[in-house]
């Protein structure tokens, strides 16, 4: 079966100040994320041994290259976002450029869509990491209350 790609249209008026403070809003979020993306790394660092058992090692290797992946596209729309950010100047420099400011508010509708599946595949992952390590640590736990 063959899904549809659903084309959204994203036509509503945003004033500068509101793309603005998007725009802010993501950089924010997605600093953060890159953040929190080394602390990720840090977990998977501590917990190597445990997450290349048998058991885990599938799970995990296809969750560390995700988080590998996911930081990569972290960085790309950090530059993107920055960019996007810079190129707000043509809506307020006081020269009416309709094609320009069009072509950015139509960018600015595409990034509200491609930030908002990022942050959603980034939580799903967070969520999937969180797990494992979980299970690898009570694992860890129940071993040494055995012994």
């Amino acid at each position: 079966m063959k899904t549809k790609k659903v084309k959204v249209k994203y036509d509503a008026w945003l004033s500068p100040e509101i793309m603005h403070n998007a725009s802010r809003k993501w950089l924010s979020e997605l600093e953060f994320a890159k953040d929190e993306e080394l602390f990720f790394d840090d977990l998977v660092k501590s917990y190597t041994l445990q997450l290349i058992d048998s058991k885990h090692f599938s799970e995990s290797k296809k969750i560390v290259d995700r988080l590998s992946k996911i930081q990569k596209e972290t960085e790309k729309l950090i530059e993107i976002v920055k960019t996007h950010e810079v190129d707000l100047k043509i809506m307020v420099d006081g020269i009416n450029q309709l094609a320009e400011e069009d072509a950015y508010r139509k960018e600015h509708g595409k990034l509200i869509i491609i930030i908002s599946e990022f942050l959603e595949k980034y939580r799903t992952l967070k969520t999937e990491l969180f797990t494992l390590v979980k299970g690898v640590i009570k694992e860890g736990k129940q071993k040494r209350l055995l012994q």
